[in-house]
């Protein structure tokens, strides 16, 4: 197994906070956006994220197959021929990085990631037709102190639609790369799941916020 793990520079205290009641924004609204608008409960208390774990078992299958969809738990290409489990961790890692500044709520919590699947586009599949990046993982949240686990798993979904052929080498052109593009929507949908539990679930994003202002088009 892949383990990443994360002890972010920040203090345990515990500070009161405000409740506020807002109008939930969509699963694909950008991070500050989320963390001004995060509607609060006792229920799913405001929490900060003070570290994570990043898991990324070896039983999953890799698929290097250059076919329009290759079978298999990981199928990457967004990175030079390497470990795709290591590769696929570091993403994640990159994501939370990217997600903690936005989760600074009263509630110090560790976020444990469990990687339940993976599956990008192979070059055959970018370059022609597209696709959706399928990306599912279990997200669990426990005490930095004790270890209890506070909350989860909850199985999460951050599915997006892919480019393909003249649109994928546009993106491409302007740094839209699949690795910034999928690095960036996991970052989003785990600020949002930190923030607002629950609202992340169902449908496939078809942009990033914070990357794009809606769809690429020609």
């Amino acid at each position: 197994m892949i383990a990443i793990r994360f002890l972010a520079a920040l203090g345990l205290a515990v500070s009161l906070s405000a409740c506020m009641q807002v109008d939930t924004p969509t699963r694909n609204a950008p991070m500050e956006a989320q963390g001004m608008a995060a509607a609060r409960s006792p229920a799913n208390p405001s929490v900060q994220l003070v570290d994570y774990k990043i898991n990324v078992d070896s039983s999953l299958s890799v698929n290097d197959a250059n076919l329009i969809y290759p079978m298999g738990d990981i199928v990457w290409r967004g990175d030079a021929p390497g470990d795709r489990r290591q590769q696929v961790a570091a993403i994640f890692d990159t994501a939370l990085q990217m997600a903690q500044p936005s989760v600074t709520g009263a509630l110090p919590v560790v976020a444990e990631i469990n990687l339940v699947r993976f599956h990008a586009l192979s070059e055959r599949a970018r370059y022609t037709v597209g696709g959706v990046h399928n990306i599912t993982f279990t997200l669990t949240l426990k005490d930095p102190i004790t270890g209890a686990i506070i909350s989860g798993p909850r199985f999460l979904s951050a599915d997006l639609k892919a480019y393909g052929g003249n649109t994928a080498m546009e993106a491409d052109r302007r740094g839209l790369t699949q690795k910034a593009w999928v690095t960036r929507h996991i970052a989003n949908v785990l600020a949002t799941e930190l923030m607002m539990p629950g609202t992340t679930q169902g449908g496939t994003a078809t942009y990033v916020a914070g990357l794009e202002s809606g769809p690429l088009k020609l």
